[in-house]
């Protein structure tokens, strides 16, 4: 195969994007070869394979069955109450849970009613709901009639996200205490609150020092360098080597020891890793918890967990830590929900935060008053979880904050039929799913990876100098890096064979590394970017022999 023919100077250019805009290039380019290289039957013979957003091309479609049920059952409730033509009235609370086994007797055959009622009745015998105030919040929530009240989180919702919390990120061990949760529009929206209401309530100031755990999700490097933050990062990275040209993706201690410096004041991993896909191990997480223990007391920790249920046994390191740690944890990839938006952040009741807050300098405290008087006449008292909530909407729009009602429906029928029998299928499924694609994608790149049982699948990091020496010696892996930009190969890639896939560098990894989503195409799909990265591959080879002759 030729070079690009995109020149080196606009290739290092490029560079400076971040991964996610760099893609859209990266799809321009492959429309382009596919316009240009017309096949048999008008058809071309470039398939474009966008490999490099990691949205799911699955969704798990009982819980939405169920969803829209319920909302046949909601309506018949409002109507029950006052009916117009198109006018309804607010469903009653009395006696709702009879009428919903009523609903369900007279209609067997509606779709998802059969889920519905498994739900309903698991979430009271495992919670212990009043089966009329529980089948009222999903009623109500699901015609969405009224603001969230609570505004952080519906009350049976939260109980339920707190027992699927449990079950999937605290692999059934939750630490001790209570957590609470804030329902927020999926995991970005997590990550914006929680910066922002760091900064506010004083615990981060801008330029103080934070840490990465390397690679990492993008926007993770990215908004600490903005000029509301300034932060001075400090990356931990995952630069282990299992042998020569395999990367174990895993944190050295010397890395990890970094956090015990008192100048780092909050560490952010995603876990399991992105691009990556391991999760932490336990050696790691101990060496952590012996920082907080003995060297940095107050380090806080944002742990992403959206990748949890990918791994067989996956506990967040917020079991480990929970003083110290802000869970965020997402449903967009497990149940193919990206378009719903539903994510949750999770603390302790018993935090460091709080005990921060309650250390602040008077001035800082009074400042804060001034900021949160208008919710409380004790202002102090509110717990951080709160005041991300009210951050969330300026404060003064606090009474109208909170997840909108029908996605936190939706948010609960997820976890609850992760709960039952259907929904731990499921998970075997999508699981599966992702480690056949990642067999068939290294099958067809003929390359090597560490073996890792704490291994997600959802992505894979391939680092392409490593295997130049792997498979042709140093020399090979310095000819490269001469002769070429970093993301040359991605836009050999796009331009002559359709595949989209990221840049490792733009996550923080090796500038030499590629991401590959193994979420988004059919599983073949895989086999064919494989036999298309190895031919880039082989084709920097053979330049390399030719530069030699």
């Amino acid at each position: 195969m030729p070079k690009s023919t995109i020149p080196r100077e606009k290739i290092k250019e490029y560079a400076q994007l971040s991964p996610f805009e760099l893609k859209n290039i990266f799809i321009d380019i492959a429309k382009k070869a596919q316009a240009d290289q017309p096949g048999q039957k008008g058809k071309s013979s470039v398939q474009m394979l966008n490999a490099g957003r990691g949205n799911p091309n699955w969704l798990a479609s009982g819980p939405r069955e169920a969803f829209y049920a319920l909302g046949y059952f909601a309506l018949s409730e409002s109507r029950r109450v006052w009916t117009a033509d198109n006018l309804g009235g607010m469903p009653d609370i009395p006696g709702s849970g009879e009428r919903f086994d009523t609903f369900v007797r007279r209609h067997p055959d509606l779709p998802g009613i059969e889920l519905l009622q498994k739900c309903v009745e698991f979430a009271v015998k495992r919670f212990g709901f009043e089966k009329d105030a529980f089948v009222h919040e999903l009623t109500d929530s699901s015609v969405g009639d009224n603001y969230p009240v609570p505004d952080r989180i519906l009350t049976h919702t939260e109980q339920i996200v707190r027992g699927y919390i449990e079950d999937e990120m605290f692999d059934k061990r939750p630490p001790a205490g209570n957590v609470s949760y804030f329902a927020t529009e999926g995991g970005t929206a997590a990550m914006c609150y929680i910066f922002d209401s760091l900064m506010k309530n004083g615990i981060l100031k801008k330029g103080d020092r934070i840490a990465l755990m390397v690679p990492v999700f993008t926007p993770y490097i990215e908004i600490p360098e903005l000029d509301t933050y300034e932060f001075d990062v400090t990356y931990i990275e995952a630069n282990k080597f299992v042998e020569t040209g395999v990367r174990e993706w895993r944190y050295p201690e010397e890395e990890v020891a970094k956090l015990a410096d008192p100048e780092i004041k909050l560490v952010c991993l995603v876990n399991p890793s992105n691009p990556p896909s391991l999760a932490l191990s336990q050696r790691v997480a101990d060496q952590i918890k012996d920082i907080v223990a003995t060297k940095n007391p107050n380090l806080l920790l944002v742990t992403d967990d959206v990748y949890g249920t990918f791994v067989e046994g996956f506990r967040s390191i917020a079991a480990d830590l929970p003083r110290n740690t802000l869970l965020v944890y997402s449903y967009s990839k497990h149940y193919g929900c990206t378009g719903w938006r539903l994510g949750v952040i999770g603390l302790n009741d018993d935090n460091v935060i709080d005990d921060m807050l309650k250390a602040l300098p008077q001035a800082d405290k009074d400042r804060l008053d001034k900021r949160y008087g208008t919710l409380s006449l004790e202002p102090g008292k509110i717990r951080f979880i709160d005041r991300l909530v009210a951050d969330s909407r300026q404060v003064a729009l606090n009474h109208t904050a909170g997840l909108s009602l029908p996605q936190q429906v939706m948010m609960c029928l997820f976890s609850l039929f992760d709960m039952l029998e259907e929904g731990q299928e499921y998970k075997s499924r999508i699981r599966a799913t992702v480690q056949q694609r990642l067999e068939l994608l290294l099958e067809g790149a003929q390359m090597k990876i560490s073996d890792d049982p704490k291994r997600a699948g959802y992505y894979i990091e391939l680092d392409l100098i490593a295997q130049a020496e792997l498979e042709h010696g140093k020399d090979f892996a310095d000819f490269l890096e001469k002769n070429y930009e970093p993301i040359d190969p991605l836009f050999r890639l796009a331009e002559q064979t359709g595949v989209v896939l990221l840049n490792g560098g733009g996550f923080e990894g090796p500038e030499w590394s590629v991401r590959v989503s193994l979420a988004n195409l059919d599983d073949l799909d895989y086999l064919k970017i494989g036999h298309h990265l190895r031919a880039i591959f082989d084709d920097y080879a053979r330049e390399w022999e030719g530069s030699r002759a």
